[in-house]
């Protein structure tokens, strides 16, 4: 028993409410639950009961025994003077405000049906990395759809708030703001960090100013994440960009915010995924682009966002994936799945988080329009609900079952789940 499952029967009012009464035997009518709490305090706010015929409004907390008021100090935290009713599994002693008075307990242990922990015990105790998979078939379809729905907006929202993050650190430039996020994403994952720190040292401002010459822009960008130190001009390109990053690193105060090359990972990358064919790519659509937030806001479908970010890179980067290394073959531009990747991962956040900033319901239509286009990617998450039978048929599926698959199955959340919920209602 945890305090996961007292807060479910809680919130859902899954128990015995027939009759229902304080463990002092005063009547007990629940007018509303109240609102769950997930930071300090409280683990219920803005709830309403009555007892014996008179209402209180304040607030409810939940434990497995009544003696964890004790050992969480309630007793002497005078934030949880506005609780007015105890909810717990088992009763095993008294508790008091920090007033002395007596803290109303309503136990659910003998409340609940009896099917209902089992089941729950049965899904959290799977061997099956997604809890429910055995009974999967059983939830009607509905149900499936509508958690898939939930799924994806969460994941939505958790990206923008790191959208909304950077946009505050950039003091509301959203032009700055789209170019960090774009840059943490060039980094895929493996390289995103020393992306983002990169593009936070280097200010999109600067780069925009030497948009009439390429090789200036790679050589702020090479140069500034660390790839120009140290390295033997074996070529007249290199020295060049040598040349232009001193000049201009002096010029802009950079020296301070430069990377190193050991804070890029390069083990087991493909070649084509190199940070220094990313920052070259990077180069060529910042060149390219007036305003990259112009771009992404006012883009009207996939295909236009993909032609923008297939900017090709400069010839030497056609035919080199290090500096001074040239590659046996041509280097591609970036690719299809490299750019459907920055859509969902970029451009989408941007548009939920400006249309939060804005509150204009459109952006976020443009936003979900956007991934209903995209295809699915495709990985071990998006095979298993396949396998599963829910068909993951475009971006708007795979980012759902992604953040359902790590945001529910796998820290096993099945009474957050309406999938889980109905399978331990049933």
């Amino acid at each position: 028993m945890n305090e996961d499952v007292i807060s479910f029967l809680w919130k859902s009012q899954h128990f015995e409410r027939q009759n229902l009464q304080t463990d002092a035997g005063e009547a007990l009518q629940i007018m509303a639950v109240g609102q769950q709490n997930t930071n300090a305090g409280p683990d219920f706010t803005n709830a309403r009961v009555l007892i014996d015929g008179l209402e209180w409004a304040g607030n409810v907390e939940v434990h497995t025994r009544a003696s964890d008021w004790q050992r969480h100090a309630h007793t002497r935290d005078r934030a949880y003077d506005s609780v007015i009713l105890h909810v717990v599994w088992e009763n095993d002693t008294p508790v008091f405000r920090t007033d002395g008075t007596a803290l109303p307990t309503l136990t659910l242990k003998n409340r609940v049906q009896p099917h209902f922990l089992p089941k729950y015990y049965a899904l959290i105790e799977s061997a099956d990395v997604i809890p429910c998979a055995g009974q999967f078939g059983q939830v009607p379809d509905l149900l499936k759809i509508a958690m898939l729905d939930r799924a994806l907006m969460q994941r939505l929202e958790r990206k923008a708030a790191f959208v909304q993050q950077l946009c505050q650190r950039n003091q509301d430039d959203w032009e700055e703001t789209a170019y960090q996020l774009l840059a943490h994403n060039f980094g895929f994952k493996i390289n995103a960090e020393p992306f983002l720190r990169l593009a936070q040292g280097l200010p999109f401002k600067i780069l925009q100013k030497h948009r009439d010459n390429l090789t200036q822009i790679e050589a702020l960008l090479l140069g500034q994440a660390g790839w120009l130190q140290n390295q033997e001009f074996t070529d007249e390109y290199v020295a060049l960009l040598r040349r232009e990053y001193d000049f201009l690193a002096a010029k802009y105060g950079l020296i301070s915010q430069q990377l190193h090359t050991h804070e890029w990972k390069m083990l087991r990358l493909r070649p084509a995924n190199f940070p220094t064919v990313r920052l070259a790519q990077l180069a060529a659509l910042v060149q390219q682009q007036s305003s990259l937030f112009s771009s992404f806001i006012n883009v009207e479908n996939t295909a236009q966002l993909a032609h923008i970010l297939r900017a090709k890179q400069s010839s030497y980067w056609q035919t080199h994936y290090q500096i001074g290394k040239e590659a046996n073959g041509k280097v591609a531009a970036l690719g299809r799945t490299s750019v459907e990747n920055i859509l969902v991962n970029t451009v989408v956040p941007l548009l939920v988080a400006y249309s939060q900033a804005k509150d204009n319901r459109d952006l976020l239509d443009k936003a979900l329009q956007l991934l209903e286009h995209l295809p699915a990617e495709q990985n071990n998450i998006t095979e298993k609900w396949n396998n599963l039978g829910l068909k993951v048929k475009s971006s708007f599926d795979s980012q759902a079952v992604i953040e359902l698959y790590n945001g529910f199955c796998i820290p096993k959340k099945c009474l957050h789940c309406s999938v889980g919920v109905s399978l331990v209602r049933n």
